[in-house]
């Protein structure tokens, strides 16, 4: 358990030290999604590694549905900035796909081959790419260092066009690190390299939400003290904007199984990204 005030930065957000069987989970993942990327590849509804930039990492994997896709569903990884790209989380865009919903999941370049502030960047070429290739409502979701990323689409300096901001119908942020500050002061930030002026243009809980998008903060009730303290920041900073705000601390959750319900078309955090009543 965390005890505040914080003595120990690097264990307040070691995930894995408390997670039995940590270690596990990645290459179970990496199996799930190659399996999942070849069954829609030989259905012909699996669009991968298109560039959306210049850089080897500047691409996105785009999933589509049985159908014409009712609008986007765009997933950001985590990996705390620093690591795992699109292909570890293809399968995760299932249950948005049954909801008639095409995927797209992006890869960008990790730190410390570039800043927190690049990544952003990049992130908002990626969603505007994507907006090119499927019409109808962008809904945005990531975990971690993505659900950072989808909710700075939506906050701060504008980084997305007007034309696709405007399109953005909702944001579900799964464990998310909202506040940069603390993860200045971890071992780790010899890797992010976060200083404070990009701390403080960088952390959504200190920025103006740039418009009044339904944004759902989402946690799991087992994760560490810092994460389920990261998301009520989030939700009770941005509540006070005209940004409708819903909150979720999912029971028996920890940070590596929460993002099991984006899988799983009747979950209640897959129906929040689909914007699915119920």
């Amino acid at each position: 358990m965390t005890v505040y005030p914080i003595t120990d930065y690097d264990d307040a957000y070691a995930n894995g030290a408390h997670i039995a069987g940590a270690g596990e989970f990645p290459p179970r993942w990496i199996q799930q999604a190659e399996g999942f990327r070849s069954t829609l590849k030989q259905a012909g509804r699996a669009r991968t590694d298109l560039s959306c930039g210049p850089g080897d990492r500047h691409a996105v994997d785009l999933f589509l549905p049985e159908g014409a896709p009712k609008g986007l569903v765009v997933f950001v990884h985590g990996g705390y900035w620093k690591a795992f790209d699109k292909s570890v989380w293809s399968h995760l865009a299932a249950g948005a796909l049954a909801h008639g919903f095409a995927v797209a999941m992006p890869s960008y370049t990790l730190c410390p081959d570039a800043r927190i502030g690049d990544i952003a960047r990049e992130i908002a070429t990626a969603v505007s790419f994507c907006a090119g290739e499927i019409a109808g409502p962008i809904r945005l979701t990531g975990h971690s260092a993505g659900g950072h990323l989808v909710t700075r689409m939506i906050s701060g300096e504008a980084l997305l066009p007007e034309a696709v901001l405007t399109r953005i119908a909702g944001v579900v942020s799964i464990s998310g690190v909202h506040d940069l500050r603390p993860i200045m002061r971890t071992e780790m930030n010899d890797t992010l390299h976060i200083d404070m002026d990009e701390a403080r243009s960088q952390s959504p809980v200190l920025l103006e939400p740039l418009a009044a998008v339904p944004v759902t903060a989402w946690v799991g009730a087992k994760e560490r003290p810092e994460f389920v303290r990261q998301n009520r920041a989030l939700f009770d900073m941005w509540r006070g904007f005209e940004t409708p705000m819903a909150i979720v601390e999912e029971a028996g959750r920890h940070h590596f199984d929460v993002i099991d319900g984006l899988a799983d078309r009747d979950h209640p955090l897959c129906k929040a990204v689909v914007g699915a009543a119920g």
